[in-house]
């Protein structure tokens, strides 16, 4: 059939063009239309069918230039036809996959014939109802829009109703048992998030996050770092133009209970916290320009640590003790950006930020006979601290005729800085003393990416280079007391380095039946350690470099509409960033002292997993099968330090110890129940399996320590119930329980949260107010049980976890 590009079938197009983007999905289809001669075709007819025949689902008209852009397609098998009066029509098939959003038909000539119109039937625009948790192979999305449970919190505290992810009191995350993964806002690395930690996460409102992204098998575009996996956290975008933004204030309470009386000393731990929080958003749009700027203040009384320890020594000496961190914090946040769009093909951002925090940190600690209660030891601190980074950065994208084919390139600069000031006293029948240690560190970071993006008719491809250089100078200066309990011979400064160069390719595949994709990575790595030529325990600074290739594999089958069954596999690394190599120890604690070690290497994973996901009318399901074989895990070690006649000292050290695997099961499941209630959960089964290690340790002294073979079952379950409520209002209930597990040199007990949220419109829909509770019952503290050689100990930490917050947000 041929039709012609006017009347009936003009007007239809273009109705069809003013009515795709009434589908759901992101789905871009492009194209250039061209006669015998290589002349664009301006006004070309494109209908977009189902493979199975009846009405179009979509169309578009060519542009002067021939080209054309079909936008809103669900997945499905489809086939084009291209149509001009004047001319033959010319037809294409079309897969549209789940993995690929964008597709590129290349030049489609047509060739010459008589005029001829034909009418078209009634056209139908079929959408997809959105499903509450989006699953796709080797990622998992997770919308925070509505979730009230999360109101007034933190991406940390988002993040511990995620499914395979587990939240630790440091602040480190675990995917799937292992907190070896990279945290990403927006797609980029940030001073905020950490280059290799994640120490920031609770300084990112939950209220400004649009959703967050879970990927256990990201490709080679990303990172080699994270054998865990790459959590994505997007913010929310506004494209209203003109002015408008948000205000919100939120006022809370924290640990309102203790799960544990304090130990005798006048301070104990704090309780009743209070909280407060005033934020904003402004936001100006025109058609060519839009901007932000987003700002935050918060104050609070925190609880941030809460560490009751009681050795028990193989002589029979037995001690307890409880270091309670009293905070009182306060914070700057301000970030801006704009983005112009400077002539429909170039597009250049700018965004910068600014990350200020300050705290007072106090504690009272008495070291007490565990059978007879006798103080042994007073020991008492008070840390003055403050943190912060400035981060900016600039895009410049090329955006060529084809949608979706573009060339980036962005670059950053990072200036993170930490002045850490400790004033430690003690009394004891040895002495009465004090001791004063405060550090600078400044950290400069520059990563420049450059990026290309070619899709295909089926599929895509990849490829971009990467530098990025990193510096962090270390000022450690010590004031010691009478009988000072400060390591002799530590130096007054460490200055660590990291530059890495990257490459990568890749590409992607998809028709009808499969979906394959193959990348591959190559980085060259140089790591240099600067030790000051006095430390008395490292004889040596240290240096090296490494080249790498980190290839990933990912093969979908597509079993039917609605099912697919995929494998994958990729090498991944994780380096030591510089708090796990840093020599200086800490002293809040000083009989369980936390302390580096400068000689760690990284350690390398391979990662093989099979899935299968299942979607249906209401909601989706998927099972995975996962293996983690891990050559050098390092992980900080319990070892006791013999050359203190005086105080009995336990030393907890960075070590790499040999290879390790983990290996489990992940169900995700998400159901939406008639109009009032979405329900997801999850479930995660792992085994983790440690090899027999004997590990040389060089501080304080030259000694090894053994690290005995384990293995060890565990499991997570999450549960998100979110209620529709009369009124527009909504409930929201998360359940959250980590099993028991094995960790090193010992074992970890159960702990579980019940969080609630509660949401009511005000104002004519332009506010809101929300309640939120966190951890109601005081039950998400852990207890540790360590096995170490010459002792045990059990450890347990009630931290800050159970919070009430109460918000009020505005537009405007």
């Amino acid at each position: 059939m041929r039709i012609g590009s006017s009347g009936p079938s003009g007007f239809l197009a273009a109705v069809i063009c003013a009515t795709a983007a009434a589908a759901q999905s992101d789905v871009v289809v492009s194209g250039a239309v061209i006669d015998e001669t290589g002349a664009p075709i301006a006004s070309a007819t494109v209908f977009i069918y189902q493979q199975t025949g009846g009405d179009p689902v979509t169309g578009a008209l060519s542009k002067s230039d021939g080209r054309f852009v079909v936008a809103g397609l669900p997945a499905g098998e489809y086939r084009v036809t291209i149509e001009s009066l004047g001319y033959e029509t010319a037809e294409r098939p079309l897969t549209i996959g789940r993995k690929n959003n964008i597709y590129d038909l290349g030049r489609i000539a047509l060739a010459r014939s008589p005029d001829a119109d034909a009418p078209v039937d009634e056209v139908v625009v079929r959408g997809e109802r959105r499903d509450p948790l989006g699953v796709e192979p080797g990622k998992a999305t997770f919308s925070l829009d509505g979730n009230t449970a999360r109101a007034g919190g933190t991406a940390l505290d988002a993040l511990k109703s995620m499914p395979g992810v587990t939240v630790e009191q440091d602040g480190k995350v675990r995917l799937r048992g292992s907190d070896r993964l990279v945290i990403l806002q927006d797609g980029k690395q940030s001073a905020q998030t950490g280059y290799g930690e994640q120490k920031g996460l609770d300084t990112i409102p939950a209220d400004n996050i649009d959703r967050i992204e879970i990927i256990t098998n990201p490709s080679a575009k990303y990172d080699a770092a994270g054998m865990a996996g790459v959590i994505n956290i997007i913010y929310k975008k506004d494209a209203q133009l003109g002015f408008n933004g948000d205000a919100s204030i939120t006022g809370g309470i924290g640990q309102i209970s203790k799960r544990r009386e304090d130990n005798p000393s006048p301070l104990g731990s704090f309780d009743n916290n209070p909280r407060g929080v005033l934020s904003t958003n402004l936001r100006y749009n025109t058609e060519n320009v839009r901007s932000f700027l987003r700002g935050e203040f918060l104050i609070q009384r925190d609880l941030p640590n809460n560490e009751f320890t009681t050795r028990f020594y193989d002589s029979g000496l037995a001690i307890a003790s409880q270091v309670p961190e009293n905070r009182k914090q306060k914070q700057y946040i301000l970030k801006t950006g704009v983005d112009w769009d400077v002539d429909g093909s170039d597009t250049l951002s700018f965004s910068a930020g600014i990350d200020y925090e300050h705290h007072i940190d106090q504690a009272e600690i008495p070291f007490l006979n565990a059978d007879t209660a006798e103080e042994l030891r007073f020991w008492f601190w008070r840390e003055d601290e403050g943190t912060g980074n400035f981060t900016s950065a600039i895009d410049w994208e090329h955006a060529f005729d084809a949608p979706g084919h573009k060339f980036s390139v962005n670059a950053q600069y990072t200036r993170a800085w930490e002045d850490e000031a400790y004033f430690l006293n003690e009394r004891s029948p040895v002495r009465v003393g004090t001791d004063s240690t405060h550090l600078v560190a400044r950290e400069n970071i520059i990563p420049v990416t450059v990026d290309y993006v070619r899709p295909l008719p089926s599929g895509r491809i990849e490829a971009g280079l990467k530098g990025q250089w990193r510096r962090l100078p270390i000022d450690y200066d010590v004031v010691r007391g009478v009988q000072s309990v400060i390591y002799p011979g530590l130096g007054d400064h460490s200055d660590w380095r990291e530059d890495i160069y990257s490459a990568y390719a890749n590409y992607v595949r998809e028709k009808s039946r499969y979906t394959a994709e193959i990348g591959v990575r190559v980085e060259q790595t140089k790591v240099a350690y600067d030790l000051p030529a006095d430390n008395i325990y490292y004889p040596t600074s240290d240096a090296y470099d490494y080249f790498r290739v980190y290839p990933n594999t990912r093969l979908t089958w597509h079993l039917g509409d609605d099912d697919n069954l995929s494998a994958f596999f990729n090498i991944r690394v994780d380096r030591p960033g510089e708090p796990e190599l840093r020599i200086f120890p800490k002293y809040d604690d000083p009989e369980l002292l936390k302390v580096g070690n400068p000689y760690l290497r990284p350690q390398f994973t391979k990662v093989y997993e099979v899935s299968y996901q299942h979607s249906f009318e209401n909601g989706s399901a998927s099972l995975a099968a996962f293996y983690r074989d891990i050559d050098d895990p390092f992980t900080r070690v319990f070892t006791i330090d013999a050359t203190n006649a005086t105080y009995d000292i336990i030393n907890r050290i960075y070590a790499n110890t040999g290879h390790a695997a983990n290996y489990g099961l992940e169900l995700i499941a998400s159901r939406k129940i008639g109009d009032f209630w979405d329900l997801s959960g999850s479930f995660d089964w792992y085994e983790i399996e440690v090899d027999p290690f004997t590990i040389d340790l060089l501080f304080p002294v030259p000694r090894q320590v053994q690290i005995n073979a384990s293995k060890g079952s565990t499991w997570d379950a999450k549960l998100n119930n979110r209620f529709y409520l009369p009124g527009d209002m909504e409930l929201n209930v998360t359940a959250v329980h980590y099993a028991a597990r094995n960790i090193a040199q010992g074992r970890q007990d159960d702990r579980t949260s019940i969080d609630l949220g509660f949401s009511k419109p005000v104002l004519k829909g332009r506010g809101e107010i929300v309640f939120a509770a966190t951890d109601i019952f005081n039950s998400f503290g852990y207890r540790y049980r360590i096995d170490g050689f010459g002792f045990r100990a059990i450890y347990e930490n009630f931290y800050q976890t159970q919070e009430l917050n109460l918000s009020f947000k505005a537009k405007f």
